[in-house]
């Protein structure tokens, strides 16, 4: 059942709801209407701030009227049910919760919300798991195929305050990637802009580009092997599948990268047990946003990954 905003709506922004883009705020506030829409409305001009057209990009602030236009918008989207195996399984995902936020342990293969033709990503399952919690967001994001530490909150202000964090590169995580060959000592850095493109066949790809966003990923070895090395990587800006294009530009692609891995590189890992793209976000600190202690979290990485590490020779 769809649901008809017949007339203009007037939003004046709360204080707790400033600073986030406008994109992003339509896109949670008319839940249901395609992205594609949101962004046709504001290209359009039939988003107003204060009276003016607006970009994307704008960061609403307190005080500030938003119209909005007339849309079709379905109905609060169905969540799955608890009781389905794989939702229930995300509850034994958790490692860490509380009334402000939960910390989860991503498993590779599940996307971090619906979409693209999928059922049901990982937070319309918490969503189901936790129907009294209302207001849970992703704080950031995890590649599908990525694993590891992902954040949750709870509150819209515990949401704000850790995208100030983010914002401020007040956060720290770190990613485990096997990549090909032997990574140089003396790289423990990679700037480069990235850039993404979206190829004729409709498959979105991001490339190192000078008219890129400006990007910055920290690396340091973990365990030399004969063919690969397990690197520590540390992104200090968040872009779309930033360590795994900057691993491909240092020359190491990541083992298992359907995308931008190196195929011959890629059957050898295959062949000693790995099925999935090695890249884990196996830790993770920041400051609490309630007491403002700086807390850590780790997860160790699943057995794919560790087969494969027990399979290499290391050097």
């Amino acid at each position: 059942m769809d649901t008809e905003f017949n007339q203009v709506q007037w939003h004046d922004v709360a204080s707790d709801e400033a600073g986030q883009r406008i994109d992003n705020f339509l896109i949670a506030r008319l839940r249901g209407v395609p992205k594609s829409l949101v962004y046709r409305i504001l290209r359009k001009g039939e988003v107003r701030v204060n009276k003016k057209r607006t970009k994307p990009d704008y960061k609403i602030k307190a005080g500030d009227a938003i119209r909005i236009p007339p849309v079709k918008v379905s109905a609060k989207p169905e969540l799955p049910s608890p009781k389905l195996a794989k939702v229930a399984e995300l509850e034994q995902a958790i490692v860490y919760e509380d009334d402000a936020l939960m910390i989860v342990n991503k498993p590779s293969g599940l996307a971090v919300h619906g979409g693209s033709g999928l059922s049901f990503g990982l937070i319309e399952g918490l969503r189901a798991l936790r129907p009294k919690d209302t207001a849970l967001e992703l704080v950031h994001r995890l590649d599908r195929d990525t694993s590891g530490l992902l954040m949750i909150a709870k509150k819209r202000s515990v949401l704000k305050a850790l995208h100030a964090q983010l914002r401020d590169k007040e956060m720290n995580k770190q990613y485990l990637a096997l990549v090909r060959g032997q990574w140089q000592k003396s790289v423990r850095s990679v700037e480069a802009p990235l850039k993404k493109n979206t190829l004729k066949s409709g498959e979105r790809i991001v490339r190192v580009d000078a008219e890129g966003k400006p990007s910055h990923t920290r690396f340091r070895i973990n365990q030399r092997y004969a063919e690969a090395t397990l690197v520590e990587a540390s992104p200090v800006t968040g872009r779309t599948h930033q360590i795994r294009v900057h691993a491909l530009h240092a020359g190491h692609p990541i083992a298992g990268d359907p995308k931008y891995g190196d195929a011959p590189f890629n059957e050898r890992m295959q062949q000693g047990g790995l099925t999935r793209l090695f890249l884990h976000a196996w830790q993770l600190s920041f400051k609490h946003p309630v007491t403002d202690e700086t807390v850590s979290f780790e997860a160790p990485m699943d057995s794919s990954l560790s087969t494969i590490l027990s399979e290499l020779t290391r050097i």
